[in-house]
């Protein structure tokens, strides 16, 4: 996971440390992932081909899971992401401070919680919703834009 120091704080968002090898998907982008021929799809089969560190934020599992989902659809997302990643103490931290740097926006702090566990693991964010997220580009968040 992030690093963090002796205390286990992550020591805030500005500066972090660049993002490594794992992926972790937005909900937006696992659902266009389930559509044959998509262009998340495509790349989705390639990162799995190519053994890429795939994951889920438990946010977005739980977005995902309101569906509406077939168990099959279910039950492949969970063989290619495993265990969702829970959402720490330290991951709020980073999250309401990435609420407060991001202007406070009404609506944003589901976003702010998912872009904070990325941190947290030094992974990239894959979504279709890369407006949503960009805010969140300059406390280190890396996206992978379709």
């Amino acid at each position: 996971m992030g690093e963090r120091d002796a205390n286990g704080s992550s020591g805030g968002v500005l500066p972090s440390r660049p993002a490594t090898a794992m992926i972790h998907l937005d909900t937006s982008y696992l659902i266009r992932a389930l559509a044959p021929n998509a262009v998340e799809d495509a790349r989705l089969r390639t990162w799995i081909r190519d053994r890429t560190s795939l994951a889920i934020s438990a946010i977005c599992w739980t977005e995902f899971l309101c569906g509406p989902l077939t168990e099959t659809q279910i039950g492949l997302a969970r063989q290619v992401l495993g265990e969702p990643v829970v959402y720490s103490g330290s991951d709020a931290e980073r999250a309401a401070e990435l609420y407060n740097l991001s202007g406070r926006r009404r609506g944003s702090l589901v976003d702010c919680m998912v872009a904070a566990i990325a941190l947290g693991a030094g992974a990239s964010l894959a979504t279709t919703n890369a407006r949503d997220f960009s805010r969140f580009e300059p406390a280190g968040l890396q996206l992978v834009r379709t």
